[in-house]
């Protein structure tokens, strides 16, 4: 990499630390702490929110994503915009007439120190996995840059966010989230027009479009009833709709940010903002994804984009096989070429034209198997190296054909997106340990200094956890998906024991509490015993069965007195 790249990234990341270390001066209270001293104004409840969202895994893995398996995955965030309306008419009124901290806060009111406990630790739980995961998606990053490995970077990445996220506290995430979005938005444009001008004179934007759909990649709506479909429209709304009202709506690391707000309106408005903008951002990122599919039908590509991977291929037995896989995929992309150009041939008739269009979709059907052969030699090989690539795509992209200041700035948006989610996160772990856990347990009286320096050591014992998490981390399937998994695992359940607050006023804490525990005991037993279950469906499932559970374990109590 460039020095140029390498100032460009390392200034914009410095920048970031520093202010966010500056901000801690005017932090004197708890309040100011955890809440920022409720003066944040609606556009940075709104970038704040949505940079808490968009982690380095969005920009990394989401155009990986569109690159393999096309545009579907928007659906997954149909239901957002529903859920940002609900949660500005319920939820956060509530929170704020409360003038609570956490979330958790309110569930002790209506219900019980135990309920109150039980939410805020499946919380932990979930969000710990989940900032461990974030730092470890900037590493794959550097690691691709530098050369370094993992573990290293790992801690590097994690001690940066720690600093300034133990020193600033939530104005300190809120204020350098709007900077951050600034950086992620201006890379990705810039990217998106780089892209297309990379493309042949005599492909433009609606020609590229055509070719990702004769490959598939352009089916952004799926309508059927289909449990082996993770993607539809029903997964996305239904199922999507349920996540997003939980994550956003009972999520700390959210709903910190809403609570910043100088008052409910500025924070319904940043609300309705971020649900207006969301989709519409995610549809461009896979786009971005659908742009890098595209040049790689005129330009040649790696095997497997991990260069981890191939380089434990190279240096085994099984490199001659590996190069005649590499010499199939390039006969593949020849042929693939020679498709294009005759597809673009004018006067082309209609029957013609959708017969070679047919027949492309058939290369790029090869040119995967051809991948998949690839990835099970890695694996015959060395069975710990990550073999599935689809992370690796963007960053390969960014690193081998953008040029010189741009790829620093492609890195540094990618990563500042890391450290803003962490931030959030980490703040978040941190507020709920401070005032769920041990404020409510401890005995003796402390002063406010006392619970201000306790959140800033919950913070710094958050990131060192967060860390070791990362560093334990497998690459999974797909680091988004990964993430999503986790937070559907829980949040169903969670959701449940909220609407039951707010709306089903007679059922009561012991029922709730049981009820809770059973429900989050059938769902990991449900994710992991039914291959095939849609795992967002599990927000729904999660939810409804404990709302069910609660209502027949308090009518029963009724029934036997």
């Amino acid at each position: 990499m460039h020095w140029i790249d390498v100032l460009i990234m390392v200034a914009s990341i410095a920048f970031i630390v520093i202010y966010g270390a500056y901000k801690t001066k005017k932090n004197k209270t708890v309040n100011d702490y955890i809440k920022s001293g409720n003066d944040a104004r609606w556009w940075t409840v709104g970038l704040s929110v949505m940079a808490t969202q968009a982690s380095a895994i969005t920009f990394l893995s989401t155009p990986g994503k569109a690159f393999q398996d096309g545009m579907g995955f928007v659906q997954f965030y149909f239901g957002l915009p529903i859920a940002m309306v609900i949660i500005c008419m319920v939820f956060i009124p509530i929170y704020h007439r409360l003038k609570v901290y956490t979330a958790y806060e309110y569930l002790e009111s209506r219900f019980d120190k135990k309920t109150r406990m039980l939410t805020a630790l499946l919380f932990l739980v979930q969000r710990g996995l989940s900032a461990g995961i974030t730092i470890f998606a900037p590493s794959i990053i550097l690691s691709a840059v530098l050369g370094w490995d993992l573990f290293t970077l790992n801690i590097i990445i994690g001690t940066l966010v720690i600093i300034y996220t133990v020193l600033g506290g939530t104005r300190a995430v809120s204020v350098t989230q709007k900077q951050q979005m600034g950086v992620i938005f201006s890379g990705m444009i810039i990217a998106f027009f780089v892209i297309l001008n990379y493309l042949p004179e005599n492909i433009n934007f609606s020609n590229a479009l055509d070719i990702a759909a004769s490959s598939g990649k352009m089916e952004i709506l799926n309508f059927d009833f289909n449990f082996e479909d993770r993607y539809t429209v029903w997964t996305g709304i239904i199922g999507g709709g349920f996540l997003a009202l939980s994550y956003f709506g009972t999520d700390q690391s959210q709903v910190q940010r809403y609570l910043s707000a100088s008052s409910v309106k500025q924070s319904q408005i940043g609300m309705l903002f971020n649900g207006l903008l969301k989709v519409p951002m995610q549809f461009f990122i896979l786009l971005v994804g659908i742009m890098v599919f595209v040049f790689y039908q005129f330009n040649s590509s790696p095997l497997n984009f991990n260069p981890a991977a191939v380089e434990a291929v190279e240096n085994s037995d099984k490199s001659p096989d590996f190069r005649l896989l590499q010499n199939e995929l390039d006969q593949t992309f020849i042929a693939k070429k020679e498709h294009i150009a005759q597809m673009d041939v004018e006067g082309i008739s209609t029957v013609k034209y959708e017969s070679l269009k047919a027949e492309l979709a058939l290369l790029n059907q090869k040119e995967k198997e051809i991948r998949a052969s690839a990835r099970t030699l890695i694996s015959e090989v060395d069975e710990n190296v990550e073999t599935n690539d689809t992370d690796y795509v963007f960053i390969h992209f960014i690193l081998n054909n953008l040029p010189r200041g741009l790829i620093g700035l492609l890195l540094a948006a990618i990563l500042s997106a890391a450290m803003s989610s962490t931030a959030s996160e980490l703040n978040a772990l941190a507020s709920t340990t401070a005032i769920d856990i041990y404020k409510r347990n401890v005995k003796a009286e402390k002063t406010d200094l006392h619970f201000l320096n306790s959140s800033k050591l919950f913070t710094l014992g958050w990131g060192i956890i967060a860390i070791i998490v990362a560093c334990l981390a497998p690459l999974f399937e797909n680091l988004i998906e990964l993430v999503n998994i986790i937070g559907s695992i829980f949040y169903g359940n969670v959701l449940g024991i909220f609407l039951l607050a707010f709306f089903v006023k007679f059922v009561k804490s012991n029922a709730t509490f049981l009820a809770a525990v059973i429900t989050q005991t059938i769902i990991v037993l449900m994710y992991f015993g039914l291959e095939d279950f849609p795992y967002l469906w599990l927000n729904l499932v999660g939810c409804g069965l404990v709302i069910l559970l609660s209502i027949i374990f308090e009518t029963l109590k009724t029934i036997k007195k």
